[in-house]
């Protein structure tokens, strides 16, 4: 496979793990630490009219998640393409970022929440995904040396 087309499959990649990874923890999220009584979060309204309701416990795994679901994906990003991976990493994590900044301007969440989301789950995680992702070509070539 031509390099571009392979690091373009890389990120497309990462963007669709992190993702899963993302939808996983927040739908776990609810059975861990339980949501106030008629509280429903199942559509964008619904979670507008309880955001008031929620205490910071219930911020903790979107949270998790929206980090959780960007490390993944950049260190998928990172462990797949052939070059530029920082590059590719970052673009994985200003994909979530752009992702986090549309759930900051449509849902009503607190600012402390959307200060320490917005700084800490996207490129940090991004970079973190990319910095520990084991570098597969250069373990091929020592391979090959020692073979």
């Amino acid at each position: 496979m031509h390099p571009v087309l392979r690091n373009i499959a890389a990120v497309i990649a990462g963007i669709v793990a992190g993702s899963i990874v993302n939808m996983g923890i927040i739908m776990i999220s609810g059975s861990i630490i339980p949501l106030p009584e008629g509280v429903d979060m199942s559509n964008t309204e619904g979670l507008r009219e309880a955001m008031h309701l929620l205490g910071p416990q219930h911020f903790l795994f979107p949270f998790i998640a929206h980090a959780l679901g960007t490390f993944a994906g950049a260190f998928l990003t990172a462990y797949l393409s052939v070059s530029r991976k920082l590059t590719l990493a970052l673009i994985t994590g200003l994909f979530f970022l752009a992702g986090g900044i549309f759930s900051v301007i449509s849902l009503p969440s607190p600012i402390w929440f959307n200060v320490v989301d917005l700084v800490l789950a996207y490129i940090p995680m991004a970079y973190i995904g990319f910095y520990i992702a084991p570098d597969r070509l250069a373990a091929k070539k020592t391979r090959k040396f020692f073979i």
